[in-house]
């Protein structure tokens, strides 16, 4: 049967490729962005963050074209989740995608919402990240359900909200909310939100601890600083310590080393008053064995010799994961990598984070692998490969059938 869905691919590879650019062409229309309450004044187009509801609906268009039976979950008005079958077994398989973007940003020689193509490239904002993978995994369906394929088990499509941003304190409409109520519990899931051209296969992702500290001064006239303690310059002189902080840690295989980043700074109200209070908000990804409460710890020993009072508090943290490279999916990937794409899909770690920390830690092995560049995402004129839609297309199917059986 893979020698079957081989040849079909071959045979209609241009067709395939005209469905993949038809279907991601509509997803694309739908502008998608999620961004925090407090900026959707910057968009219009936007009533609520995401919107993804306007992205299901194309999602079970589709669906209802291939005759895949789908189930709609909508935690928050606007903000729904599609999950699309296709075969019955006690094992399953998920391929899931998000369908929120994030903004365009400048820099566009053409319209973000609109696809355009160039050297066999398609482009425009979510094509990779990651609706592109959504149109491919709806063509994976669509191409099974015409060869019959009959799986030992269930292909589960994923078509998910909210990964790009989550408003704290607010009820995630996405991931979490399918989660936590039990409504997608696959016994795998590819998560193809890494680019990396198929290449390498997303095994470990660091922790990511959030971090604000503060530093407490005491304010004063500007002209008399001497009677204040100004909590910028307290800041400061913590500041001049990262370059050259290192933190205690075991290396890692894949994950390599921590990092750290001072993102955000603020204090002060006037050039005429001494401030008494400068906000820092760092980001640390951290590898296992790190703990947050060990990494504010090693951070507050940098303010010893400095006046004045800090305080460190936590704002958001994820744990770092890993999954064994010698499972079955990564093993059934690199095997179909090398049967159909010619070449070695590796086993590596990310810095960032993908919806695959939300399986693994919910105890569903994932791994994230996928197509296009991973240098694509974000970026102005966000691109990737036509044929590599195809390709991401037969992968999973033939990951599928080895995974499931047939």
């Amino acid at each position: 049967m893979k020698n079957k869905l081989k040849k079909y691919y071959a045979d209609n590879h241009k067709s395939l490729s005209d469905e993949c650019v038809r279907i991601l062409t509509d997803l694309v229309k739908v502008p998608s962005v999620n961004v925090p309450n407090a900026e959707l004044g910057k968009y219009p187009y936007l009533g609520i963050p995401g919107e993804e509801s306007k992205v299901a609906e194309i999602v079970v268009r589709e669906m209802k074209k291939i005759g895949i039976n789908h189930e709609i979950h909508e935690h928050t008005k606007g903000r729904a989740n599609v999950l699309g079958y296709y075969g019955e077994g006690k094992e399953s398989l998920l391929v899931g995608a998000h369908m929120d973007v994030v903004p365009p940003g400048d820099g566009w020689k053409t319209d973000p919402f609109t696809t355009h193509i160039k050297d066999g490239n398609i482009y425009g904002r979510g094509v990779i990240d990651n609706k592109g993978p959504l149109a491919s995994t709806l063509v994976a369906l669509k191409v099974m359900k015409e060869l019959g394929i009959n799986l030992k088990g269930r292909f589960i499509m994923g078509a998910i909200a909210s990964e790009e941003h989550r408003e704290q304190g607010e009820q995630d409409p996405g991931l979490d909310y399918l989660l936590k109520n039990k409504l997608l519990t696959p016994t795998y899931a590819i998560i193809p939100d890494v680019g990396e051209n198929m290449k390498k296969i997303d095994i470990a992702e660091k922790g990511r601890l959030q971090l604000k500290v503060t530093a407490f001064g005491k304010q004063a006239h500007g002209s008399t600083p001497e009677r204040g303690l100004n909590a910028v310059v307290m800041m400061g002189q913590f500041m001049t310590k990262l370059p050259s902080f290192t933190m205690k840690y075991k290396p890692h295989d894949y994950l390599i080393k921590p990092s750290l980043n001072a993102g955000v700074i603020s204090g002060g109200s006037a050039s005429n008053i001494v401030p008494a209070e400068c906000q820092l908000i760092i980001d640390i990804r951290f590898l296992p064995g790190q703990t947050p409460e060990g990494l504010i710890a090693e951070l507050h020993e940098l303010t010893r010799g400095i006046e004045g009072r800090f305080e460190f508090e936590e704002q958001g943290c994820t744990y770092p994961h890993q999954v064994d490279p010698g499972n079955m999916l990564v093993k059934a990937l690199q095997k179909n990598s090398r049967e159909i794409l010619g070449h070695d899909a590796e086993p590596f770690g990310m810095g960032g984070g993908t919806f695959a920390k939300g399986f693994n830690m919910a105890g569903i092995i994932a791994v994230g692998y996928g197509p296009g560049d991973d240098v694509a995402f974000h970026i102005a004129n966000e691109y990737i490969e036509i044929k590599q839609l195809v390709e991401f297309a037969h992968m999973i199917s033939a990951t599928a059938m080895d995974i499931l059986g047939c």
